[in-house]
């Protein structure tokens, strides 16, 4: 019992001094006027010490979190360095490909001088080499044939390149177009609200963008309401627009073919309200719709 006493006395003492009031008086050292003064405890110091340095931390961490400062953080990786790391991360799946094309090339023009059969790039399955009879042909036509080459002239009447548009209709002619991007269209082209072309949304983030068609870089810039934007002018008459890009890969003047990769995918811009592609076909002038042409 007297060392339970003992301990209770002990710690009343403890908070008897702990909240024990003391005065700092700030006076005038010559005069000894004194200028302001302050009633303090042990308490008082700790708790507004206390709250003072948490305070301070949530600023501080505020300040790092939602300004500039982020980036002098160790590790800390911008949205520049992650792009640019996608699009590297692209040309070099791009690269090894075509090492791997002209490394089977390589071996097969090797295969054929040394007198060797070449192998197929894609199967590595060995060609047989069979040379057919020339006098057992039969080069006459058949009925089965004209009728088969008058059928294959009626679909391909339409299919044909936008440079052979002489005495034809003026209207933009249905040619083999590449999808840029595959997805999910979830807007589509409404020319009665304004929308000239087709949101498509990506299956996979930082998708590519490719070229629809071959032609001619004429616009690559940043706008403030569409992000990220590349215009390409084809043959015809012809342009594609390519709207709301994280990132883009061409520049005015560059040459492109037919799906080579000029963008990646992103939501850059004010009137973007996702990660998509606005995708917008102009022939001579006048907004068409996409989807009539592509498959996303």
């Amino acid at each position: 019992m007297e060392k339970k006493r003992d301990k209770d006395k002990k710690a009343k003492k403890i908070i008897q001094k702990i909240r024990h009031k003391y005065r700092l008086v700030v006076m005038n050292d010559d005069t000894f006027e004194e200028r302001f003064s302050f009633v303090l405890s042990p308490l008082n110091v700790f708790t507004w010490g206390g709250m003072s340095l948490l305070l301070f931390a949530v600023l501080l961490t505020i300040l790092i979190a939602f300004t500039p400062l982020r980036e002098f953080i160790p590790g800390y990786a911008d949205i520049n360095t992650r792009n640019l790391a996608t699009i590297a991360a692209i040309r070099t799946d791009s690269m090894q490909l075509a090492l791997e094309k002209n490394e089977r090339y390589i071996a097969n023009i090797k295969m054929i001088l040394e007198g060797k059969e070449a192998q197929s790039a894609d199967t590595n399955v060995k060609h047989k080499s069979v040379k057919p009879d020339m006098d057992k042909i039969n080069f006459a036509r058949s009925r089965e044939d004209s009728l088969m080459r008058e059928r294959v002239e009626e679909e391909e009447r339409f299919n044909v390149n936008l440079k052979d548009t002489k005495g034809r209709d003026d209207r933009m002619m249905k040619i083999l177009l590449f999808p840029p991007l595959k997805g999910v269209v979830t807007s589509h082209f409404n020319p009665s609200v304004k929308h000239y072309g087709v949101d498509v949304v990506p299956t996979t983030s930082n998708a590519s963008v490719s070229a629809t068609y071959d032609g001619v870089i004429i616009h690559s810039a940043w706008t403030t309401g569409e992000g990220h934007v590349l215009y390409i002018q084809h043959a015809g008459d012809l342009v594609s627009v390519y709207k709301h890009n994280s990132a883009l890969l061409k520049k005015i003047g560059d040459n492109v073919k037919a799906g080579e990769v000029v963008a990646i995918v992103g939501n850059s811009g004010e009137l973007s309200s996702g990660p998509h592609l606005h995708f917008e076909l102009w022939y001579k002038g006048t907004p068409m719709n996409p989807e009539e042409y592509l498959v996303f």
